[in-house]
């Protein structure tokens, strides 16, 4: 944590989300509302589209974190709010975009801000990762 200031930048990536994504994220979590595969069942509740599953996108915004951590530390807590929904088109799918910042330094570690974007549009809203590094 030694050399981080408040507002720097410490991990962005983009990450591709397909429906074959969607899929795979289904079996390996057990949650397979029909919402996150079939468009027709999406639509009969009013979605704009097929939905990639709030946790999987959680999972993948907190990543960047955890790999430029490497062993220097561990995420201590980790929150978000959900604010909009990640629409995965049938052929083009989507792409999240997570940006990493740190947003504050104390002596237990440092707190990193996450934003995450898809189409243009933040889908996670004070989402805050907090790094506690190793003794």
């Amino acid at each position: 944590m030694n050399g981080l200031e408040v507002g720097q930048v410490v991990a962005e990536r983009a990450f591709p989300i397909s429906r074959d994504s969607l899929v795979r994220y289904a079996g390996a979590s057990g949650d397979f509302n029909a919402i996150h595969y079939r468009d027709d069942v999406a639509a009969a509740v009013g979605l704009p589209g097929v939905l990639a599953h709030g946790m999987l996108t959680m999972g993948l915004a907190v990543q960047p974190v955890v790999d430029w951590l490497g062993s220097a530390g561990w995420v201590s807590d980790y929150q978000v709010r959900f604010t909009r929904p990640v629409v995965v088109d049938p052929q083009h799918g989507a792409t999240v975009t997570v940006t990493a910042t740190v947003g504050a330094l104390d002596d237990a570690g440092a707190r990193i801000d996450l934003t995450a974007v898809c189409d243009d549009q933040t889908v996670l809203g004070k989402a805050h990762v907090r790094v506690t590094p190793l003794a």
